[in-house]
């Protein structure tokens, strides 16, 4: 009796069928594959706008009246100066691991370049002649980036200091006035436009902030013998 086998007809049906099934499970797990990296994008994103605005946050939550010397070394720059879409500031909280001499403040600042929301920090607080801050881009695609300040004075703001130091200030140290809360906002593309608005600390009075004198009764000297700023320390 001779041995039954597929015919010719029934082999290429059932290659058929099998070339089927493997291209419908290709364009599946393709699909599942494009969905995941898709959320994985996105997830990336959302993260880096959380890191965005905690940076900010984070920095206006430690500002402090600490006036710094900008690059001529004569000109006092205020503790907080701001813009519409610019701000730059001085925080407490400098990390020093290694003991260092140097102060516990730093100078930060952040730009809108192009749509990237970006943050500088100086390495000295007393800048030298052509001191720049170290760049570092906190968000692409940030959309437009805007402050408000709000002063003690109950008013909001598009630029910080006021041209003439407010009645309710009269007594912060000179240059060290701050506003009473900072607004920013910007709108990441997919995200919407991301408002918050954070409360600064309260500055201390010019007279609590002033270095006590010495023996001979005169304040203590930085480097150069320039008088020692108020609050935070020397570069």
């Amino acid at each position: 009796m001779a041995a039954e086998g597929f015919s010719l007809v029934e082999l290429l049906v059932a290659l058929a069928v099998f070339a089927a099934l493997a291209a419908a499970a290709y364009g599946g797990l393709a699909a599942i594959a494009r969905t995941r990296g898709a959320l994985a994008a996105q997830q990336d994103r959302f993260a880096a706008i959380g890191r965005a605005v905690s940076s900010l946050e984070r920095d206006l939550r430690q500002a402090v009246a600490r006036p710094v010397l900008g690059g001529d070394g004569l000109t006092l720059q205020p503790a907080l100066i701001g813009g519409g879409d610019t701000l730059e500031l001085s925080r407490l909280g400098y990390a020093n691991p290694l003991a260092e001499s140097r102060s516990n403040v730093e100078r930060v600042a952040y730009t809108d370049e192009r749509g990237t929301l970006r943050r500088g920090r100086y390495l000295v607080l007393d800048r030298a002649p052509n001191s720049l801050p170290l760049q570092r881009d906190l968000l692409a695609r940030a959309g437009e980036l805007r402050f408000r300040y709000y002063g003690c004075d109950g008013a909001w703001r598009d630029a910080w200091p006021p041209r003439d130091v407010l009645a309710c200030q009269a007594d912060a140290v000179p240059n060290g006035q701050l506003p009473r809360a900072v607004e920013f906002r910007f709108a990441p593309d997919g995200f919407g436009e991301i408002r918050r608005i954070v409360e600064l600390p309260s500055p201390l009075p010019a007279k609590a902030a002033a270095p006590p004198p010495d023996d001979e009764g005169t304040p203590p000297v930085g480097h150069g013998g320039r008088p020692q700023p108020p609050l935070g320390g020397g570069a």
